[in-house]
């Protein structure tokens, strides 16, 4: 996202993240990384829960719960124009700038 960031404003849009980690370890990530898009604490997994990201996940076969990797194009008006669950992280850019291109309704 930090590296789309440029593409997406020139469309008019913006990025934000969402995690259960708490703000303290956010910012960590943020200065090791130079995000330059907020990060937004789901602590208790609420706006997890609402979007239907938060599910159980296995790995290295262990069952546990936590956020399935997803992405959400928000339209002006506030609702979901498009959504990509259990996406890659690689594949987050071109997805979105494919249905942006897509459609005449975004700039």
């Amino acid at each position: 996202m930090r590296d789309a960031l440029p593409d997406l404003e020139k469309k008019g849009g913006a990025a934000v993240g969402i995690s259960p980690d708490p703000p303290e370890a956010q910012k960590k990530f943020d200065n090791k990384f130079g995000l330059g898009f907020p990060l937004l604490s789901d602590e208790d997994h609420a706006i997890a829960e609402a979007y239907g990201v938060w599910g159980e996940k296995k790995m290295y076969g262990k069952t546990s719960m936590g956020i399935v990797r997803s992405a959400f194009l928000i339209g002006e008006d506030g609702k979901i124009a498009a959504a990509w669950y259990k996406i890659s992280p690689q594949d987050t850019i071109p997805e979105l700038m494919n249905y942006l291109k897509s459609r005449s309704d975004f700039k």
